[in-house]
């Protein structure tokens, strides 16, 4: 019989790693993650919902790694929107994540899926 892994449990690994990620990341000099909570909440005030985050299926880490350009702009630096969709060894990605990280690497940006510390620091090489 297999063991019964609870949504509490996988998104309490995700957010674990998620950390492990940015604090490992955090030392670079040429790269900053920032943690992208994406959801609705109801007004307080109101009942209304009220969406927060970048845009539904948008990445769990979001940020920049900084790059020289060359030749014809030798010494200008350009910071490359960053961005990590963070799932555990067995997470699966939703068809907007999916979506998301095309739209984001088909702009030139860096995307991808990071199952750990070693796969973000192979998308932000």
């Amino acid at each position: 019989m297999a063991a019964h892994i609870s949504k509490d449990a996988v998104a309490n690994a995700e957010t674990t790693l998620q950390q492990q990620i940015r604090l490992a990341h955090g030392t670079r000099t040429d790269c900053r993650l920032f943690r992208n909570q994406v959801g609705q909440l109801p007004d307080p005030r109101t009942g209304r919902p009220v969406q927060f985050g970048l845009a539904r299926g948008s990445a769990d880490l979001i940020g920049w790694r900084t790059i020289t350009i060359t030749p014809d702009m030798v010494g200008t630096q350009l910071a490359v929107f960053t961005s990590i969709e963070v799932k555990t060894p067995t997470g699966r990605i939703r068809p907007e994540q999916h979506a998301w990280l095309g739209a984001v690497r088909n702009a030139g940006g860096i995307a991808g899926i990071a199952r750990s510390i070693r796969d973000a620091n192979d998308l932000v090489r």
